[in-house]
């Protein structure tokens, strides 16, 4: 039987296996560690946003007490998102530690091929 439409060789650094194309990780694990990263920057920001609107918030104050605790209660809540994201990172180093040996197992995730 004759092939007619002919056969595709990938690239050479898809031949391997490793999912890796110029030392950088492709696929659905490099896109989703972007995705995390992404979403990382994101409330960094937001909570960097959120503290210069409390200052505002609580600089324009005056002698209003309710408009004060609003405030704090925004400066507090930033601070703590900030807290949440980096007890993500070490919670993920020392979960990667002990169960594959290397911190950064969960943060860079590796696919390695046959």
């Amino acid at each position: 039987m004759l092939d007619v439409i002919g056969g595709i060789t990938p690239p050479p650094p898809f031949q391997s296996g490793t999912g890796q194309y110029g030392g950088y990780q492709t696929g659905l694990i490099a896109f989703f560690n972007n995705i995390v990263r992404l979403l990382i920057v994101v409330g960094g920001i937001w909570a960097f946003i959120n503290l210069i609107l409390a200052g505002y918030g609580f600089l324009s104050a005056g002698d209003d007490p309710k408009k004060m605790e609003a405030a704090w209660q925004k400066i507090w809540q930033s601070m703590l998102g900030l807290l949440f994201i980096l007890g993500s990172f070490i919670l993920a180093a020392i979960f990667g530690y002990l169960l594959f040996g290397d911190q950064t197992a969960i943060l860079k995730p590796k696919i390695y091929g046959p």
